[in-house]
């Protein structure tokens, strides 16, 4: 059963949430966010272009407009190999844990698993972001030492920031793989 739905992140920009049920005891969900917009790659490029050229133009340096060609590119390969997120997913196996994957808009992805003996529970909760309250999905982590205790939480969709609908949606699917496997 594949499921894709539209949804919006805590800017206002669409994103989408694919649902893949492999069974009844594994979910994949991956929220993807929008392609890296050309237009805003012209607008910040030529900006940047445009300053060094009136440097140039005042200075008659052609440093400046060498520094300002290699700083763009710079930029750009940074922007795509470190910020930019396509999709981020969350595979959820009941017998063995969960793994949380993000890619980048270059290719480069960071994949990270959680045993399914250190989750004590995934939930919603509420932070203060600049001057709203959002809601992201996190994963609470066993105490080694306290079993009733958390040790650490681990949020999901960082990236993307999803609002509460979609998490909603990622959270019962998950409830009901974790009471199966307890």
């Amino acid at each position: 059963m594949m499921e894709d739905e539209t949804f919006t992140d805590i800017s206002g920009k669409t994103i989408s949430l694919d649902c893949q049920s492999h069974s009844s005891f594994c979910r994949e969900f991956t929220v993807s966010s929008p392609k890296v917009s050309i237009g805003k790659v012209m607008v910040y490029t030529c900006s940047v272009w445009l300053l060094a050229y009136a440097v140039f133009f005042i200075t008659q340096n052609t440093a400046v407009l060498s520094s300002a060609i290699l700083i763009t590119l710079v930029g750009m390969m940074f922007h795509i190999h470190f910020v930019k997120v396509d999709h981020e997913s969350l595979l959820i196996i009941g017998s063995l844990g969960i793994q949380v994957s993000s890619s980048y808009a270059s290719g480069r992805e960071i994949t990270t698993f959680i045993e399914m003996s250190k989750i004590k529970d995934i939930v919603i909760n509420e932070a203060i972001y600049m001057h709203q309250i959002i809601y992201y999905l996190c994963v609470l982590l066993k105490d080694p030492s306290e079993p009733n205790a958390v040790s650490s939480v681990v949020p999901l969709f960082q990236s993307s920031k999803p609002r509460l609908n979609c998490l909603v949606k990622v959270y019962k699917s998950c409830q009901e793989i974790l009471s199966k496997s307890q």
